[in-house]
């Protein structure tokens, strides 16, 4: 699904249900009720809309081990014992049912996410999208059925993640709680040592310090948000997106004491590219074609006396005022 600038601010109000399939999640998959991690799938849900809706079905006696990680995603685990030899068919059917009510009694939740490869639940994204509802599906796309994938209006495949990706998360987290604390002491000893390893350093010790403090995940989002846009793209909706994502972000606990300067920043990095239409600045993939010059306005001839560059300033929404 396309974004716009224009749509985008539409689409970003998406109210989500999200329904899990969760033996089908860690049946032959990779996955494991101890390694399941459902962190990445949240991520690409936040940056789409708010997740207001969250349940995860199985029998949970068999999957003692998740328990603890989904309850801190805030999932309500409905149990589904085995009380007949169909009792993976039980949960499945717990869940179409759930999905339904959900869908007739909540007119305000729009968008439906399936985390299940299961083709059985085709029925069901028939009936979802013939009630005007979008529907997202999430699976391992090894055991994903492609009958599930076509009956979706978008599709998100998940893969185990590997030990040097968590342990780079790893590393980028630590970081990002080095950021926080220098970002709690304010101008104090944290300011103090940066000020002098700038003067060690010079110029380039400044550069490369820039490029360690801009957090992993903004980026990664950045590049989402980028790759689904068509046109231009606000930088506040960035801003939206980051706090869906990251409830307690703020750019100065990772060392910019400006939205702008972060996007600064991530301009250095080569994630985007600053535009400006009019006294509006807006981002845009860094490989985008230019835009289209902006008509000048009228009463301004030939005679009149142009801006200096110095007096021109970048205006943006204000995004902090906003949360």
């Amino acid at each position: 699904m396309a974004l716009t600038r224009e749509g985008f601010l539409e689409n970003n109000q998406h109210r989500i249900a999200l329904f899990l399939d969760f033996e089908n999640l860690v049946t032959n998959t990779g996955f494991t009720a101890g390694n399941f991690d459902l962190q990445p799938a949240m991520d690409r849900l936040l940056e789409r809309g708010k997740v207001v809706f969250r349940r995860a079905y199985c029998d949970w006696s068999r999957f003692k081990e998740a328990k603890g990680n989904l309850h801190e995603f805030g999932v309500e685990l409905i149990d589904v014992p085995p009380s007949t030899r169909s009792g993976k068919n039980g949960a499945d059917m717990r869940l179409v049912i759930d999905a339904l009510e959900l869908c007739y009694a909540r007119e305000h939740i729009d968008t439906f996410a399936i985390a299940s490869g299961d083709s059985d639940f085709c029925p069901l994204a028939y009936k979802l999208r013939e009630n005007g509802k979008q529907l997202i599906g999430l699976a391992v796309k090894e055991a994903t059925s492609p009958l599930f994938v076509k009956a979706c209006d978008e599709f998100i495949y998940l893969r185990p993640r590997t030990r040097a990706e968590k342990d780079k998360e790893k590393r980028a987290h630590e970081q990002e709680e080095v950021g926080k604390g220098r970002g709690k002491h304010g101008k104090g000893h944290g300011a103090g040592e940066r000020q002098g390893k700038e003067q060690a350093h010079g110029h380039k010790g400044k550069a490369e310090g820039s490029k360690v403090e801009v957090p992993e995940s903004v980026m990664e989002v950045v590049q989402r948000l980028l790759a689904r846009t068509t046109g231009t793209l606000n930088p506040s909706l960035i801003k939206e997106a980051l706090v869906r994502k990251e409830p307690d972000f703020d750019e100065r606990d990772h060392g910019f004491s400006s939205f702008t300067k972060l996007l600064t920043a991530l301009e250095h990095e080569g994630v985007l590219k600053r535009v400006q239409q009019g006294r509006q600045w807006y981002v845009v993939a860094p490989d985008a074609a230019p835009l289209e010059p902006t008509p000048e306005p009228k009463g301004r001839g030939r005679n009149a006396r142009p801006v200096e560059e110095e007096d021109e300033e970048e205006v943006y929404p204000d995004p902090v005022d906003d949360f």
